[in-house]
């Protein structure tokens, strides 16, 4: 219906000035041939699209001067182009060429963008600071004087070959009395006295006591038969050296003689023999002297080790 009151004639005819249906497909497939001419890499869809949003603008110049149903069909008819507009755009690399030929294009490229970037802004991003994780030595890594201190404070000093005549055994049980001492002070005399006094006393074996039953019942290394005693300098529970259990621990025993060693006035200006025998109070004072330059020998040996 007309603004007048009168109803709209549905076979009246169309605008002049607009195109027909025979006219329009012409003028698309020429629109085509010359697409095809000019952008040889466009694709079909592009291509097809093309002429149909022409169309559209002449379709919608026409639904402004047509009355009653006709609109309706037009307004149809422009749906379709704008679909197949979006359509093309959505599916092919050269969007940007129809976007060129009709802003409606243009304008939904910038709509679907828009969309793009706000998602991106939604998403959790990861985190780009470095990472401050503590490095760990590296299978290889240098150890070296240039080294990192960390690698070098890992690195576990060298066990020292056996020397002046010892075994395996006997070496780390002197590497003990060695270690301890330096952990206490213990200037180096009174780590070779030390060392030559196990040497006398236990062969510088660990042992326990075939008559004190608990001390087999420990770690050791061999079996004694001086009364009571045991371990590497063979000290007596009886005489107020300590527990069995804790004589029998190398590390214990060697903090024993060396504190009992240092109340011994003089002891560094002493014969090694007579500081021994001021300690042990054995019955044969003199056997500690053969033991000295083994005891420096081996002490040489270990000290580099310990540094």
């Amino acid at each position: 219906m007309r603004d007048d009151g009168t109803l709209d004639e549905p076979n009246a005819p169309l605008d002049p000035n607009v195109r027909t249906d025979e006219q329009a497909s012409a003028e698309r497939t020429m629109m085509r041939r010359r697409l095809r001419a000019a952008a040889p890499g466009l694709s079909a869809a592009a291509r097809y699209a093309a002429p149909r949003l022409r169309d559209a603008r002449d379709r919608a110049r026409q639904f402004a001067t047509t009355p009653g149903r006709a609109r309706i069909v037009l307004a149809t008819g422009v749906l379709c182009c704008l679909g197949l507009a979006t359509y093309a755009q959505a599916n092919d690399d050269t969007a940007a060429v129809v976007a060129r030929v009709d802003p409606l294009a243009a304008r939904s490229q910038l709509v679907q963008r828009a969309e793009q970037e706000h998602a991106s802004r939604s998403l959790d991003r990861s985190s780009s600071a470095p990472d401050t994780a503590p490095a760990t030595a590296r299978p290889g890594a240098s150890t070296g004087p240039d080294a990192d201190p960390d690698v070098r404070a890992t690195k576990k000093p060298t066990e020292p070959a056996p020397v002046a005549g010892l075994t395996r055994t006997q070496m780390r049980n002197a590497e003990v009395i060695v270690r301890t001492g330096r952990e206490m002070g213990v200037p180096r005399r009174g780590l070779v006295i030390a060392v030559a006094t196990a040497m006398q006393e236990s062969n510088l074996y660990n042992l326990a006591s075939g008559v004190i039953p608990e001390s087999q019942r420990h770690p050791h290394q061999g079996m004694g038969w001086d009364h009571d005693s045991v371990g590497l300098f063979q000290q007596r529970s009886s005489s107020g050296w300590g527990p069995v259990d804790r004589l029998m621990d190398p590390e214990f025993a060697t903090r024993q003689f060396l504190s009992a060693l240092e109340q011994v006035p003089g002891w560094q200006q002493m014969r090694l023999t007579d500081a021994a025998q001021a300690v042990q109070v054995s019955a044969y004072p003199d056997h500690y002297a053969k033991h000295e330059w083994r005891a420096n020998e081996v002490v040489d040996a270990v000290l580099p080790a310990e540094r």
